[in-house]
């Protein structure tokens, strides 16, 4: 199997399709003979799924916005310390369904919370861990809506103008940081989209792999 440590988060709006393309990318790797392994925010740990649990429950409408960014980054740092970090170390791709430009986009552009403080929370939390490549699946806010089932959870409820602003913040992270952060368009045939991702990420594992 090939070690080659490097790690890849995925990003969008709602209903971009990241969890799907996440899963498809991880068996074309793995069919590749990488080592590779996927995880998901928040959660993938025992007390990040618990606190998974508190943030998307739509009955916890009360919670305020410093306690939810609080809350990201607390599952974020458990999954850091028991997933993230020791995979990377034993050269792993890891692949990761959100990080922290999440809370940029959502709890800073979206929800208004102070750019500065999550910038701190980010550097205390992560610890010098930053995706080598941040993939952005961008699509209309209307459509990515549309592609939700019945249920959605307390985040999903939110008005169309939050969407609207955490999309926007996405674009502007990808202007902000362009070698690292890379924007696909969602196209209509996911085939064309998957084909896009994987281009990316062969380009950055072939300097790699000499």
């Amino acid at each position: 199997m090939k070690r080659v440590p490097l790690f890849i988060s995925f990003e969008g709006p709602e209903g971009s399709g990241k969890s799907t393309h996440i899963k498809l990318l991880f068996n074309y790797l793995k069919r590749k003979g990488f080592l590779v392994v996927k995880f998901r925010e928040p959660g993938d740990t025992s007390i990040g799924e618990k606190i998974r649990k508190i943030l998307l429950d739509p009955k916890n409408k009360n919670m305020g916005k410093l306690t939810e960014t609080l809350l990201y980054m607390a599952s974020r740092s458990q999954l850091i310390e028991e997933k993230i970090s020791p995979y990377l170390k034993k050269g792993y791709i890891v692949l990761c369904d959100r990080f922290f430009d999440s809370t940029f986009a959502y709890q800073g552009f979206g929800l208004g919370v102070d750019i500065d403080l999550i910038k701190r929370l980010t550097k205390a939390v992560c610890k010098g861990i930053i995706p080598n490549l941040t993939i952005i699946l961008d699509l209309p806010v209307k459509t990515g809506l549309r592609r939700l089932g019945s249920y959605k959870d307390r985040i999903e409820q939110r008005e169309f103008s939050f969407h609207e602003r955490l999309r926007r913040g996405y674009l502007k992270l990808a202007k902000l940081y362009p070698e690292r952060i890379k924007v696909i368009k969602v196209d209509k045939n996911f085939k064309n989209t998957q084909r896009k991702i994987r281009e990316l990420v062969l380009k950055r594992l072939c300097p790699l792999k000499i």
